[in-house]
Parts: C-alpha cells; sequence; structure tokens
C-alpha cells in the first residue's frame, strides 16, 4: 500500500482543513449512528439483516455512482489504475465489514461485537507505527485508552452479556474491515475522488452482497408492511421504501462519502477515533426513534470517548510541533 499523504504524523495540516475535516468526520459518525436506529424498525418487520443490508448499499451505489462519475470528469486512467485499491475497499471497507458486523450479532450481544469492533482506531495506530513508523506518543495513548474505557461503559457491557467464540472471530474479522476503512480513506495519492472511491467501493459491495445473497450465504427476506417506531414522542408507522431510502441515502450514501473526505483532511489515525463518537450518535438515534433511554453510566462513557478524542488531537499536535522543532542537523 502506497504512503498516505495525510497520514504523516508529522506533517501540520492548516487549521481550516483540520476543522472542515472534524465537520465532515461528525457528519458521517452521525449518518453512520441513525442505521441502527433504522434498521431495528426493518428487522422487527420481517426484514433479515442481509436484505437490509444490501438494500443499504445498493441505493447508495445508486445516488453516489453519478456524483463519482462526474468528480471522475473522464480521467477513467485513474480508475483503472486504482482498480485494486476500489475492489480492496469494496469488499473489506464495505460489504466485510457489513457482512461480517451482522454475522457476528447472531452468535453475540449487539454491545460486545460493536466493541470489538470499534478496536479498529487502535489497529490504525499500530498499522502507521510498523507500515511507517509513526510510534504514538503518550498523550495518543492515554487518549486511545480512555476512548476504550468509554466504549465499555457506553456500550454497557456490564450487564453480563454473553460472548461467543465464533461471535468474536466475525467480530474481529468487521474491525479489520472498519481498520482498512480509515486507512484507505486516508489516502490520497492514488489521485482518485473522495466520491469515486466512495461509488467505486459501493457498487463492488453490492455485486458481492448479491451474489452472497444468491448463493444463500446470506439470507434474504423482506416485507411491505409499515414499519414501526416507539419514538421518544410515542409510536409512530412509516412506509417501509422511508427507513429503507433513509438507510441508502443518508447512512451509506452520506457516511461514506464524507468519511473519506474527513479521512483525507485528518489522516486516518484522528479520523479513526473521531468515528468513535459514532457510538453516541447511535444512543442518541436509539433514544429518539426507539425509546431507548441512555443510563448515567453511558452518558459518563460517552464523556470518556469526547475526552480520548481530544486527547488523541493534542497528541498529533505535539508530534507536529516536536518534529518542527527537531534541529537541522550541522554539516561537518
Amino acid at each position: 500500500m502506497t504512503t498516505m499523504t495525510h497520514d504523516s504524523a508529522t506533517v501540520r495540516r492548516p487549521a481550516s482543513q483540520v476543522r472542515s475535516g472534524l465537520v465532515l468526520a461528525l457528519v458521517s459518525s452521525a449518518a453512520f449512528g441513525l442505521s441502527g436506529a433504522l434498521a431495528r424498525g426493518l428487522l422487527d418487520a420481517g426484514w433479515t439483516p442481509g436484505a437490509a443490508v444490501l438494500a443499504r448499499i445498493a441505493i447508495a451505489a445508486v445516488v453516489v455512482t453519478p456524483l463519482g462519475l462526474r468528480a471522475l470528469a473522464g480521467r477513467w486512467h485513474l480508475l483503472l489504475r486504482n482498480s485494486g485499491v476500489v475492489v480492496v475497499y469494496g469488499l473489506l471497507a464495505v460489504a466485510g465489514a457489513q457482512f461480517c458486523y451482522f454475522s457476528a450479532v447472531q452468535h453475540m450481544q449487539v454491545g460486545p461485537a460493536l466493541l470489538i469492533e470499534y478496536t479498529a482506531p487502535a489497529v490504525v495506530v499500530l498499522y502507521l507505527w510498523l507500515r511507517q513508523g509513526q510510534r504514538p506518543g503518550r498523550v495518543t495513548v492515554l487518549g486511545a485508552v480512555l476512548a476504550s474505557a468509554g466504549l465499555v461503559l457506553v456500550l454497557d457491557l456490564f450487564s453480563g452479556a454473553s460472548v461467543s467464540v465464533v461471535g468474536v472471530a466475525w467480530a474481529l474479522c468487521a474491525m479489520i474491515g472498519a481498520a482498512t476503512y480509515f486507512v484507505l480513506n486516508a489516502d490520497e495519492s492514488n489521485g482518485l475522488p473522495p466520491l469515486t472511491l466512495a461509488a467505486g467501493g459501493l457498487v463492488v459491495a453490492s455485486l458481492v452482497l448479491g451474489v452472497l445473497g444468491a448463493a444463500g450465504v446470506l439470507p434474504m427476506a423482506g416485507s411491505l408492511a409499515p414499519v414501526a417506531y416507539d419514538t421518544a414522542v410515542g409510536s409512530v408507522a412509516v412506509p417501509w421504501w422511508l427507513p429503507l431510502l433513509l438507510l441508502g441515502v443518508v447512512t451509506a450514501g452520506l457516511a461514506y462519502t464524507t468519511g473519506i473526505a474527513a479521512g483525507r483532511r485528518l489522516g486516518s489515525r484522528l479520523a479513526s477515533f473521531v468515528s468513535l463518537i459514532e457510538v453516541l450518535f447511535a444512543v442518541a438515534f436509539a433514544w429518539l426513534l426507539l425509546a431507548e433511554l441512555p443510563g448515567l453510566v453511558q452518558i459518563l462513557g460517552g464523556v470518556l470517548v469526547l475526552a480520548g478524542v481530544v486527547a488523541v488531537k493534542l497528541g498529533e499536535d505535539a508530534s507536529v510541533t516536536s518534529a518542527t522543532e527537531r534541529p537541522e542537523p550541522v554539516p561537518a
């Protein structure tokens, strides 16, 4: 894999770039965080996870592909030269992460599965250390510890959740897919516009999930019945196509395109830790759409996650400062 332009811990990014990257990362996290609550209604209405995921990714592919082609602006050599990157992105970062996560929750509770998948930022830090020599500083390590502790509290893992070896194996595979997502998002060296990479990955993922469904590996079943949500203000029933449309356009199309754009502005390490805020959005949307109120422990966990993200950002700033202040070698 090529060296990431914005993954160097010793590169000072313009403040405006960091700000826009943080905004895009938050938008992406909010969009991804909405998916669980929306999908819950579909699953309760008779949809299988495989059918919901395939519909979500396929709709996103239909929406994003024209935008990706426009952003490509006829530079087909870029797409041809990076066809391997697009295939890997679609297989691992989109289809792989989705399929493996839903396979994990078939064998274990959602909380532990999410926790394992969200160890991806630590894998990104390790990858950058081994691959590019970006050894994390003490503040970055502290941020990782705080964010991990916060996730444990947010996901409420002290309620006696059971763990399955098979489920853990699937969740680890989902974690690899998520780590791939962050690393490839930050790679500007391939020249692919973010919309083009997102479109290519979504098309590849749709084809892969469709083949898995046709082969019977991924059970497919849907329903045209109205989808009910027990929201914070009362029960609401909506047509089946509305949550599907939101899943495709918002939680996949918008989420992946803004996620890629954020990764290129922030680098894979910082972007991956900011993405942990997705769990907070997921809890908030579960309250709004499913009337599942977060407890005091979960709120405390959210505070720790935010503190961890801030610490990782400060750690990156410290790394840049120490690198820029390092004296130049004196010629002999």
